[in-house]
């Protein structure tokens, strides 16, 4: 459950600033009802019930549950009294209970009254004094004793009724003070101050009545004389009206107003603080209160709040964002210094001040031979009185540790290497920088006089050797084992003599017999940790991740865990620092402020008080909701998540160990109270929770019983079928066997079939191939011998043009052109060729004059030859006309096609 944390007002006194215990803001949208709480009260396990304007809620410690009336009214007033929660409405009031679910369910008290009539009345208070329980609106007051009601109808206008001294008062409106009895109202004396003046709340005060009014502030009643409440506190309440009173000490009141929120009184002291928007409160209108087990509950005009009082962890916090994220603290001369990202501060009685030219980001504070020093972003700096003087410009001082065995000698890392301090008789500062070094020295630790360890922020870490006078680095060891810790963000320590390192959450040490890096087995429970502080006997961790609880150990049986939210949320990663004060004061820094934490009061308070037992509410399958009371019995179907609700509204965010037993087993920390559990197997299970305390100790166990069952596939009747299943199975798989290798053997006949298939098709193929390739060459035979006898019949032709003049017969003549030409373009010729062509290329024609319907027999003559990849002196005698007329009917060709001059006559008609 997620709390937007805050601040709560409680004076503490440690050189002069506030520190606040925290406070938890419920919002509207996490609540889930309406902005105005107008009534608070908490049954005997710390359960809260609140007045609501949309109805009852209820906060088990975990979960918020808004409870609607029937007629969905608001709801004034709550009181819970023993397993009852009685409520008031609009003209209604009645009781709430919990039925075996763990759910409030109403029943109306109304239809006991007889022979009355409401008047528009709405019930904003109700008192339980003996065996009866007393309902108050403006106008009357029912009285209910289990059986009937009784109604008083008085005159006065009822605002407030208490007991007292045995007796019930009433304040009757403008008219003061009244007693009931029998029925009636009493007028009690000397009443004349409250004459006129509205009565808000009154509470038993040191046997006295403290009367509150909305604008008069505060009186004091003994039974029999009224005189006014004389304390300063008394202006305020007069001038941001009083609304409400509550008793939290012997000495303390805290007083709930309209406009200023709370005011937290002493009577000792005479002082008081105030909680309000200003120091964090998320609304000035306190419209209700209530005290349980140090824990204050706070009804709002808009949200809720809670506080834990007496808390052993107080905070200071910068709402204004001035002070920034702190990063070191010390108290100087009575004075407590915070240095951060924005300068360095201090406290004057509770003001927070600035140390004027301090600006800038603070990494260091340390008081060394009477003196304050910081060192800064800018340089190191000597804080005094009224100034920030400066010591050295060397940009960026982290820390400053004291050279061991050397008087008034300190060594500081820098941006870039080390410097050294030295504090003259003359209370001068001599700084001076150590050659040898010039990269930057986060974090500083002496194994030796003369040997220094430092911590580079991104290269690890260096053995630094230097020489008598600190003046210059003599050697510098690095160390690249596998073994050495990674080298980015590195951190040093010297504990109990040993060089310890941590990076990434390991912990390792330096072996100055082997000089190598091991691990360090003393914090092998604590990966992932960082260390905050350690002394002689204890150590401060903090998680470096998840959770950021701190602990704090002497790594042997004294361990105690810090896991207070404002603490774990405000927490600065890797730059968090615990500042130990005293043997019972730290102080821890926070990204807003700064945390106090009394380590006697921490271990006092987890020694002093039992851990409450937890309530389990309720179980949940994934269907059904199961009451914790007797057996419970979760179907199989139903299991695969089971949660189970826990709570322990006595406590502030609650943590819990939890075991479960049977066939499987858990044991676990939880952060909260929903516990699942997924897939269990069938079996009976125990179920033990516990609420773990700070230090991990944890409360004796709540136990719940619960069994799945099996699965319906494991009961009786299923084993009965699985065993005559199984004999149905085996007869089924031998048939199924014999079926198979008859199948089998049907597919190995088809496949040899279809072997013998595909070989008389491949031999089939091989045939066709063959007389492919013989009409092929007979295509091309045939073609070359036509191409050769028209070559010869027009060698023939050409001689005889020739020797034209030798014929002495023209007629002769003319009669041997004319055969020549006959035989020349005989069509017999092409015929056969067109036959022969046709049976290797069955559809080229019909393709091409589909395509092209315009091409003549020449050209398709042309075609057939160009697709036979004849060249055009092959192809001139086949046409019996020359190349260039050839070329000529090519190109005539190319145009009826429709091709490009780039494009291949050939090649397109050969793949056509």
């Amino acid at each position: 459950m997620l709390f937007r944390v805050i601040v709560f007002l409680i004076p503490l006194l440690l050189s002069g600033q506030n520190l606040l215990p925290p406070i938890y803001n419920y919002r509207l949208l996490e609540y889930k009802g309406a902005s105005k709480n107008w009534d608070l009260s908490v049954n005997a396990n710390g359960e809260l019930f609140v007045a609501n304007n949309k109805g009852l809620l209820h906060f088990n410690g975990e979960q918020w549950n808004l409870n609607k009336l029937p007629n969905n009214t608001i709801i004034r007033s709550v009181e819970s009294v023993g397993e009852r929660i009685y409520t008031g409405s609009y003209e209604e009031f009645g009781y709430w209970k919990k039925n075996r679910l763990g759910e409030l369910e109403y029943t109306s008290l109304t239809q006991l009254i007889k022979d009355h009539e409401f008047t528009s009345e709405e019930f904003w208070e109700i008192l339980p004094v003996n065996n009866k329980v007393f309902f108050r609106s403006f106008s009357s007051i029912y009285s209910y004793d289990g059986n009937k009601i009784e109604v008083v109808d008085p005159q006065p206008v009822i605002s407030d009724i208490v007991e007292f001294n045995d007796k019930i008062i009433v304040a009757g409106g403008l008219r003061g003070l009244f007693e009931f009895k029998n029925d009636e109202l009493f007028p009690l004396p000397n009443q004349e101050l409250l004459q006129g003046k509205t009565v808000t709340d009154m509470i038993v005060l040191k046997d006295k009545l403290l009367v509150g009014t909305k604008l008069s502030g505060c009186y004091l009643f003994d039974g029999q004389r009224l005189q006014p409440w004389n304390p300063k506190i008394n202006d305020e309440l007069k001038l941001h009206q009083l609304n409400k009173i509550v008793r939290l000490a012997e000495n303390e009141i805290g007083f709930g107003t309209i406009k200023n929120g709370m005011y937290l009184f002493n009577t000792n002291t005479d002082s008081y603080q105030i909680i309000n928007r200003e120091s964090g409160l998320q609304n000035n209108t306190v419209l209700s209160m209530l005290l349980f087990n140090d824990q204050l509950w706070l009804g709002l005009d808009n949200g809720i709040a809670r506080a834990k009082l007496n808390n052993s962890i107080m905070y200071y916090t910068d709402y204004s964002g001035t002070l920034g994220m702190v990063y070191d603290m010390v108290n100087h001369n009575d004075r407590l210094y915070l240095g951060s990202n924005t300068g360095v501060f201090y406290f004057e009685g509770n003001t927070l001040k600035f140390v004027n030219g301090s600006q800038g980001h603070v990494w260091n504070l340390i008081e060394v031979e009477g003196d304050l020093l910081c060192g800064h972003n800018t340089g190191t700096y000597k804080v005094e009185e009224n100034g920030f003087k400066l010591l050295t410009s060397q940009s960026g001082g982290y820390q400053i540790i004291k050279v061991p065995d050397q008087y008034a000698t300190y060594i500081q890392g820098t941006y870039n290497g080390l410097t050294k301090f030295v504090k003259q008789p003359n209370g001068e500062w001599e700084v001076t920088k150590i050659r040898g070094i010039d990269f930057p020295v986060k974090q500083l630790s002496f194994e030796t006089p003369s040997i220094l360890w430092a911590a580079h922020p991104y290269k690890g870490f260096y053995r630094i050797h230097l020489d008598d006078d600190y003046a210059q680095v003599v050697q510098t060891q690095r160390f690249h084992e596998e073994s050495a810790p990674s080298e980015y963000n590195v951190k040093v320590y010297n504990i109990k003599n040993q060089m310890v390192f941590s990076s990434e959450g390991k912990w390792f040490k330096y072996n100055p017999i082997g000089e190598n890096i091991v691990s360090f087995e003393e914090f092998s429970n604590y990966s992932n940790k960082e260390l905050l502080f350690f002394d002689d006997t204890h150590f401060w961790f903090v998680d470096g991740e998840g959770r950021k609880s701190i602990i704090y150990t002497d790594l042997k049986r004294d361990s105690l865990m810090i896991t207070d939210l404002p603490l774990r949320e405000r927490l600065i990663p890797d730059s968090q620092r615990l500042i130990k004060m005293n043997d019972s004061i730290s102080f821890i820094t926070l990204s807003d402020g700064f945390a106090k934490v009394n380590d006697y009061r921490l271990k006092s308070q987890s020694n002093q008080r039992a851990l409450p037992v937890p309530d389990i509410t309720v179980l949940n399958d994934q269907k059904n909701k199961y009451s914790v009371e007797g057996k419970i019995e979760i179907p199989y179907k139903n299991s695969q998540s089971i949660i189970i609700e826990a709570s322990c509204p006595e406590i502030i965010q609650s943590r819990y160990y939890y075991e479960l037993e049977g066939p499987k087993e858990y044991s676990e920390y939880a952060e909260d109270g929903f516990i699942n559990f997924q897939n269990l197997p069938h079996g009976e299970y125990t179920f033990k929770v516990s609420t773990a305390g700070m230090d991990n100790k944890v409360s004796a166990p709540n136990i719940i019983n619960f069994e799945i069952t099996p699965p319906w596939y494991l009961s009786t009747i299923s084993m009965i079928f699985y065993g005559i299943g199984a004999v149905l199975v085996v007869i089924t798989i031998r048939l199924y066997n014999r079926r198979k290798f008859m199948r089998k053997q049907r597919e190995l006949e088809k496949q040899m079939e279809k072997e013998q298939q595909e070989r008389l098709a491949k031999l089939e193929k091989e045939k066709l191939a063959k007389e492919i390739r013989l009409k092929q060459n007979e295509l091309a035979s045939t073609t070359l011998n036509i191409a050769k006898k028209n070559e010869m019949i027009l060698e023939l032709k050409n001689m005889l043009l020739m020797n034209k003049d030798k014929f002495s017969n023209s007629q002769r003549y003319r009669s041997f052109i004319k055969k020549l030409n006959r035989s020349i373009q005989d069509t017999e010729d092409w015929k056969r060729f067109e036959v022969n062509f046709k049976e290797l290329h069955e559809d080229f024609f019909e393709r091409l004059l589909a395509e092209y319907p315009a091409l003549t027999p020449k050209d398709l003559k042309l075609c057939a030859y160009l697709k036979m990849n004849l060249s055009t002196k092959e192809i001139a005698p086949l046409m019996a006309i020359s190349i260039r007329g050839v070329e000529i009917h090519r190109y005539r060709l190319r145009k009826k096609l429709d091709m490009d001059s780039s494009d291949n006559l050939s090649n397109f008609l050969i793949t056509f």
